[in-house]
C-alpha cells in the first residue's frame, strides 16, 4: 500500500516535468491549410455532464458525421459502467507523462484541425492530454494557462450555447469557417 502511494507520487512528478517541458517548447507551425474539418474535444465531465452537445457542432460547422471526437475526464469512474463518451481518469497516468488508456491513445493518434479544451479547472491530466494532442488550433476557456490554447474564450463552462456562438464568431474572423 505504501509502495503504491509512493509510486503514484513519482508518476505525477515525472508527468509534471514532462508537461512543463512540453509547454516551454515553441508550437510547431504546420501548414495544413485553412478550414475546420475535424474537431477533438477534451471535456471535464465532472463539471459539464452534457458532453454530447459537442455533436451540435457538426451541423453548425457543416462537418462530416464522424468529424468530432470527444473524450471526457472524470476523477473517479467505474470501468464497467456505460458512458455516452469515452472516459479517462487520474488512474490512467503512467510514467513520464504517458496516459495508459486505449481511448486516449486512439484520441491522440489522430490529427485535428481544432482541439476544444472544455474545462475551467487547473487539472494536470486534462492539461497533459491537451498538450499531447496534435491540433492546428487549440481553443479553451479563459481560466486556463494561455500556453496551452491559441484562442481563449471567456465564457462560463455551463453556458455551452454562448461558447458555441463565440467560437463561431472568432473562427469567422480567423477565416477558418
Amino acid at each position: 500500500m505504501f509502495f503504491k502511494g509512493l509510486q503514484d507520487k513519482f508518476k505525477v512528478k515525472s508527468g509534471l516535468k514532462y508537461l512543463r517541458d512540453e509547454m516551454e517548447k515553441p508550437s510547431s507551425d504546420e501548414d495544413r491549410g485553412k478550414g475546420i474539418l475535424s474537431v477533438g474535444c477534451v471535456v471535464d465531465t465532472d463539471n459539464f455532464q452534457n458532453a454530447e452537445k459537442f455533436y451540435e457542432l457538426i451541423d453548425d460547422f457543416s462537418l462530416r458525421p464522424n468529424a468530432i471526437k470527444i473524450i471526457g475526464y472524470k476523477r473517479e469512474y467505474d470501468k464497467n459502467s456505460p458512458y455516452a463518451i469515452q472516459i479517462f481518469s487520474d488512474k490512467d497516468l503512467g510514467w513520464k507523462g504517458e496516459i495508459q488508456n486505449g481511448y486516449v491513445l486512439e484520441f491522440l493518434g489522430k490529427r485535428y484541425d481544432m482541439l476544444i479544451n472544455y474545462y475551467d479547472e487547473d487539472n494536470f491530466m486534462m492539461k497533459l492530454l491537451s498538450v499531447k494532442a496534435n491540433a492546428r488550433i487549440k481553443v479553451g476557456l479563459g481560466s486556463l494557462d494561455p500556453k496551452i490554447n491559441d484562442l481563449i474564450l471567456n465564457t462560463p463552462l455551463k453556458d455551452f450555447d454562448l461558447f458555441k456562438s463565440e467560437l463561431k464568431k472568432y473562427l469567422k474572423v480567423l477565416n477558418e469557417l
